[in-house]
């Protein structure tokens, strides 16, 4: 036992230092009554303030990242613009040292739980690494092999497998709408992968208690950008993009939730810095990462009757368009939509989750997933589902809530494939 404890603490202390270090970064969380005092608060975001909810929160608390180097001018900012804020986090790091032993200690349990058993195994105590969740999905596709198939939608920028499931008992045959989803875009939201993975896992190895759900067939991308995510795991906990090099600027990746080919480049909420958040990329479809989904869409496009994107973290339902602040023509089934998917959640669960269309309700961004599926290939029921966040800890949603946030979004998807199979 004492070998043990000696063992996680030099392997938590090398972890520590490989990491990109938040010492004396603080989160507070702003409070803005006035449109034009907000527009200026988000002159910040390219001075190094990292906006963690939505950039649309006129009279709502909104939390932001404040670096070390900005902890005194940006606090004074506020306050000569009267802006009221209080202190959240006040050292971000001891959040995510607390989290880096957590996921040490359960994924240590589970490698070692996996050696002795190696039959496909969900621990949802944890969160998962790239390398993880390939080894899980090809252990189903081994283990059931008439209802999952698994199968390379396309390579990362590092040289990553991007893993795509296709679900069904009836093998394709045609007869039922299907259902795509893709997970995991944006590398810190750890939560939005785990959701895709609880879905499968339900699909396969619980397929006797869920048999409604087979009334669609599904296509899954549980882990989208996995170098990214990887990245986050290994090095910089808050790491957004891809990892790609961009061509004259040391700073590396892309927003893939940017890059896609609709309206791409178009309006605000998007940045041609390379080092923004928010990078746009240097050509549409730039990012390997969105050719794997770009594919697989169009491989399946005639019969895909609803396409999510799992994102994190805010308890919303988001639909097109998310380019500018204009409605799709069929706003009313997209609303209404998400409108009973939301009170299937607060009735089953009491989370509240918020329906509506992504520009208006939170801030226009062009380039997005869900706009390219919607315009692309004419699917009329297109979202972004943005996942539940860790409370005040923001996208740190601590692992042991794993399990009641993937149960939520399951009786959300739930709603959403009764709604297209009694409809397509």
């Amino acid at each position: 036992m004492r070998c043990s404890v000696l063992f996680l603490a030099a392997a938590f202390a090398l972890a520590t230092a490989a990491h990109k270090s938040y010492d004396g970064y603080q989160v507070l969380t702003i409070k803005v009554n006035d449109a034009q005092k907000l527009d200026t608060l988000f002159e910040w975001q390219e001075k190094g303030i990292d906006f963690w909810d939505n950039l649309n929160s006129l009279g709502r608390p909104m939390r932001v990242m404040v670096p070390p180097a900005l902890t005194e001018d940006f606090p004074a900012f506020l306050r000569d613009n009267e802006m009221s804020y209080e202190l959240t986090i006040p050292n971000v790091e001891i959040v995510f040292q607390e989290e880096r032993m957590v996921q040490m200690q359960r994924r240590a349990r589970a490698m070692l739980a996996r050696s002795i058993s190696p039959r496909a195994t969900a621990d949802f105590s944890y969160y998962w690494q790239p390398a993880e969740i390939n080894e899980y999905l090809r252990q189903l596709g081994t283990e059931y092999p008439n209802l999952i198939t698994v199968e390379v939608a396309g390579n990362s920028y590092e040289g990553r497998e991007i893993l795509v499931v296709r679900i069904s008992n009836t093998g394709f045959d045609g007869t039922k709408p299907k259902i795509f989803i893709d997970a995991g875009i944006h590398a810190r939201e750890w939560i939005a992968p785990m959701s895709a993975l609880n879905l499968i896992h339900e699909l396969v190895e619980h397929s006797a208690e869920n048999t409604d759900l087979f009334a669609c067939d599904w296509i899954i991308i549980p882990s989208v950008n996995p170098d990214g995510y990887q990245y986050t795991h290994d090095s910089d906990r808050m790491w957004r993009k891809t990892r790609s090099v961009n061509q004259g600027s040391s700073c590396r990746g892309v927003d893939g939730n940017r890059n896609y080919g609709y309206r791409w480049g178009y309006g605000t909420g998007i940045s041609t810095n390379p080092c923004s958040d928010i990078f746009l990329g240097r050509q549409p479809f730039s990012e390997l990462e969105v050719q794997a989904v770009v594919n697989e869409l169009a491989r399946d496009a005639a019969g895909i009757r609803l396409y999510l994107s799992f994102h994190s973290y805010g308890d919303w339902l988001l639909y097109p368009w998310g380019y500018d602040r204009v409605l799709h023509d069929n706003n009313e089934e997209l609303d209404l939509v998400a409108t009973i998917v939301a009170n299937a959640i607060f009735q089953a669960h009491g989370r509240q989750y918020t329906a509506g269309n992504s520009a208006i309700l939170l801030y226009p961004a062009a380039g997005a997933s869900d706009d390219f599926a919607a315009a692309e290939h004419d699917i009329q029921l297109s979202y972004t589902v943005e996942l539940t966040g860790g409370g005040p800890r923001g996208f740190d949603l601590p692992a042991d809530q794993i399990v009641q946030i993937t149960g939520e979004i399951l009786t959300g998807i739930r709603a959403y494939a009764t709604y297209v199979a009694a409809n397509f």
